[in-house]
């Protein structure tokens, strides 16, 4: 059984919290480049990339017809404010930034098939 710590709280859903030692585990680093997303210079760069792309293009190369929500980095900046603020970037639905792409990011390569059953990718492991 979990024992409680004295700052516990119950979250809405009724499940406990516990805010001892939670906060963000980010590095100092990344908390600092982390901020750069609420400022206003980001808002317009979203609005614009949006505009100029309005569906997830991880859903039109499905096949599918979906609005975009995210304005995505296509190649990670790691805190670099030339690659932050200067892209590529990429619209893309939730879903896929939350998921998909957080996946490719962390394995290394896609596992997108193209229409002759083989990766797409060309860092694939199977296209190596």
């Amino acid at each position: 059984m979990r024992q409680l710590c004295e700052d516990d709280n119950r979250r809405p859903d009724g499940r406990l919290s516990c805010s001892k030692g939670m906060g963000d585990q980010r590095s100092d680093e990344a908390r600092e480049w982390r901020g750069w997303y609420s400022l206003a210079r980001w808002r317009k760069l979203r609005k614009h990339q949006l505009s100029i792309e309005p569906l997830c293009r991880m859903c039109r190369l499905q096949g599918r017809v979906t609005r975009a929500t995210v304005c995505d980095h296509i190649e990670r900046h790691n805190g670099d404010p030339e690659k932050f603020w200067g892209g590529p970037f990429q619209s893309l639905c939730k879903t896929h930034h939350d998921a998909t792409k957080q996946a490719e990011e962390h394995r290394g390569f896609s596992t997108a098939i193209g229409a002759d059953g083989w990766p797409i990718d060309p860092g694939h492991p199977a296209n190596r």
